[in-house]
């Protein structure tokens, strides 16, 4: 059975709050990428569940220009990786360099010192240089020479990639997934969107127009969300659907237990942006498959049906059962 908390860590005036401010920032947002309204929010929950988020999309769908008005909502610095062949680790995360006139090595910081690091095209950069990105997605500092720097917060990786059936790509190794949180795809414009795009083609001076906020009061947001509250039935309900994705036929590889940590922090987002103090069931099931389904590895069999992790997640879902609330006491 699932009940709310009894006694909420967030306030009702706080969820508020934090809905209102969340709405704002995907309306501002949404003002430069038309009729892409599910697409952003996921991004933001993404963001303030200081997860990480891969884009795959075809060129041209405005992948770049999300990332770069996500950066521009929250008021933070917004660097570009642009991913080629000949990239290098330390062009990502930086290098020390000697000084003959001071006698020391001085640090030059790489482009993952920002709130928002945009990495353009990632799979086209070899496996060398995606693995750079592992400990700063990870742990959100960054080692050189033996010294750890932290890197500053709020921080995302919002990386882009095109399908891996499009040549001079690298298809990303499972340990490099299993670091975003979310894997999602803008897709086509409808019609209308489309004609708006055509009537507001400048988009870099939207981009430039896109105000809201700043990176403290992003962590606050931040902040406000960790602090949502789940019941047992929640935890339960989430665990066995990501166990769920383990024990199919069709699955080499389900998802991890960091998959259940990410799953679950982003549905305290969630019910924050919807107003809630806690989680339900529906906040699991909105988010499962942008943040399950690319660290589910099928079969080789499967794959070969047409079969991917989208439709393993989706059939784990319908088959998984869903805590029912409890029914309310009688008056004595």
């Amino acid at each position: 059975m699932l009940v709310a908390p009894g006694r909420p860590s967030a306030s009702v005036t706080e969820s508020t709050r934090f809905a209102d401010r969340f709405h704002s920032l995907v309306d501002s947002i949404e003002r430069v990428i038309h009729g892409k309204r599910p697409v952003i929010e996921l991004a933001l929950t993404c963001l303030l569940a200081e997860g990480h988020l891969l884009i795959e999309d075809v060129p041209g769908v405005g992948k770049t220009t999300l990332a770069r008005s996500l950066a521009a909502a929250i008021g933070g610095e917004l660097s570009r990786i642009q991913f080629t062949p000949d990239l290098l680790p330390s062009d990502v995360v930086g290098v020390s360099v000697f000084h003959p006139g001071k006698g020391a090595f001085e640090f030059h910081p790489g482009p993952v010192f920002a709130n928002i690091v945009l990495g353009d095209e990632i799979n086209r950069a070899s496996p060398r240089t995606q693995s750079a990105l592992l400990e700063v997605m990870e742990e959100r500092r960054v080692t050189v020479d033996g010294l750890t720097r932290p890197v500053p917060r709020p921080f995302m990786v919002v990386a882009t990639q095109n399908p891996v059936e499009l040549g001079g790509t690298y298809p990303l190794p499972e340990a490099q997934l299993d670091r975003f949180m979310m894997r999602i795809a803008v897709g086509y414009p409808d019609h209308a969107a489309e004609v708006s795009v055509l009537l507001n083609s400048n988009r870099e001076s939207l981009v430039d127009n896109v105000t809201w906020g700043e990176p403290a009061a992003i962590a606050t947001m931040v902040e406000q969300a960790a602090s949502v509250e789940a019941v047992g039935a929640v935890y339960d309900y989430l665990v066995d659907v990501v166990a769920a994705t383990r024990s199919t036929e069709e699955v080499r590889l389900g998802a991890s237990p960091r998959a259940s940590v990410a799953l679950l922090r982003a549905a305290r987002v969630r019910a924050a942006a919807e107003g809630r103090t806690f989680v339900v069931p529906a906040d699991i099931k909105a988010l499962a498959i942008p943040v399950l389904a690319h660290r589910v590895v099928v079969a080789p069999e499967a794959e070969l049906r047409g079969r991917r992790g989208e439709d393993i997640v989706a059939e784990v879902l319908s088959r998984v059962p869903v805590p029912t609330p409890r029914p309310p006491r009688a008056p004595a």
